[in-house]
């Protein structure tokens, strides 16, 4: 007996929609990893501490070692914010696994308020898995008014897990440096009033 052979359009369309069906898989998972990549991202720094990622602690530990760190505090402000920004201590010593307490002071030199939000890193990159923060201001906006000053506090240790690692041997400092950034929407409505004015002054001028 003869079998049916179907017809080449019909082949044609199956291909077709098998296609369309691939290439919705890929769209898909493409989206789903460009979700995905922020977080995971975020989860591998800070379980490696690849690019000095510091790592978050709910306390100090117990123990505390004999060998001392010297801690450096640096400061840096993105250029499209208008803020003073700086360590109110260049350093401090603790010993391994003992708590520590720093603080910074920012001050808005605008006319208006701004706000801005600060992230951070640790170097060497390497002690960034041993650098735990209990407490911090950084990825919270700071809001201040013309003038205003915000000191702010950030409570820290290094893990003494740190001792069991051979490739540490060699630190004797670790840098904490927090960068504030201005927020975008902040940003952006001041280039808002400040197209406005522009507008209405030429407007002005040409009556």
């Amino acid at each position: 007996m003869a079998v049916e052979q179907p017809e080449p359009d019909t082949r044609r369309n199956a291909a077709n929609a098998r296609t369309a069906i691939s290439l919705a898989a890929v769209v898909c998972g493409m989206v789903g990893l460009a979700f995905a990549s922020v977080p995971l991202y975020e989860l591998f720094c800070r379980v490696t501490g690849f690019g000095g990622t510091t790592q978050v602690a709910d306390s100090a530990p117990e123990m505390i070692s004999d060998r001392r760190i010297t801690v450096r505090f640096n400061a840096d402000v993105s250029p499209k914010l208008p803020w003073d920004f700086k360590p109110e201590e260049t350093s401090v010593e603790l010993r391994v696994g003992e708590p520590g307490l720093a603080f910074y002071v920012a001050t808005n030199e605008a006319v208006r308020p701004t706000t801005g939000t600060a992230n951070f890193n640790v170097t060497p990159d390497k002690a960034g898995i041993y650098f735990s923060k209990v407490q911090c201001f950084c990825f919270e906006e700071q809001e201040l008014k013309p003038g205003e000053s915000m000191r702010m506090g950030v409570s820290f240790f290094v893990d003494p897990a740190l001792l069991d690692d051979p490739g540490m041997a060699d630190v004797e400092t670790i840098t904490l440096s927090y960068t504030f950034f201005r927020d975008l929407d902040d940003l952006a409505r001041e280039e808002e009033e400040t197209a406005s004015v522009a507008d209405y002054q030429t407007t002005t001028a040409a009556n």
